[in-house]
C-alpha cells in the first residue's frame, strides 16, 4: 500500500517539476568506480557543482571523495531532447586506515533529463591523475540517477 501512495505523489507532482534538470539541487547514486552516493547542484543553465561519497573497488578499503565543477553543451539530436554532454575539473580524496590518496580529475561524460520526471540519467569517465602518496594515473567511471528538489 505504501508503494502505491509514493507512485501516486511522485506522479501528481511530477508536472510542477517538468522543467529540465538545469537548475536545482539532486542527488541518487553512482554505479561503477566508485560506487556511493552522487550529488548535484546547478549554479546557472550551463554549468552545475558536483559530487560524490562513495565506495573505490580498485582501492580496497578507500572511501573516495570529489567534488567538481562542470560545464554541460546541450546536444541537438532528432527526436532526443534534454541530452547533454559535460566536461569538468576537480579533485578526489581517498581515505582508508592509515593512508590517503589526493588527485585531480577531470570527468567527461553525458545526462539525460527526462522531461516529465524530477531524474538525471548520466554516465561519466573520469581520468584522475593522483598525486599523492604517489604521482599515479588511473579512470574513474560510472553509470547514475539523481532525483532533483526544487
Amino acid at each position: 500500500m505504501k508503494f502505491r501512495t509514493l507512485v501516486f505523489v511522485l506522479l501528481c507532482t511530477a508536472p510542477l517539476c517538468a522543467l529540465a534538470q538545469d537548475r536545482g539541487f539532486g542527488i541518487g547514486v553512482i554505479l561503477g568506480e566508485p560506487t556511493g552516493i552522487s550529488a548535484k547542484y546547478w549554479v546557472s543553465t550551463r554549468n552545475a557543482l558536483d559530487a560524490g561519497l562513495a565506495w573505490s573497488f580498485r582501492h580496497k578499503g578507500y572511501v573516495h571523495i570529489h567534488a567538481d565543477y562542470l560545464w554541460h553543451v546541450p546536444l541537438k539530436i532528432e527526436g532526443v531532447n534534454q541530452l547533454a554532454f559535460y566536461v569538468g575539473i576537480g579533485g578526489r580524496l581517498g581515505i582508508s586506515s592509515g593512508s590517503a590518496l589526493l588527485g585531480a580529475r577531470i570527468p567527461i561524460g553525458l545526462v539525460y533529463w527526462p522531461q516529465s520526471v524530477p531524474l538525471d540519467l548520466f554516465l561519466e569517465v573520469a581520468p584522475i591523475l593522483d598525486l599523492t602518496p604517489a604521482t599515479e594515473f588511473s579512470v574513474n567511471g560510472g553509470v547514475g540517477i539523481r532525483f532533483y528538489f526544487r
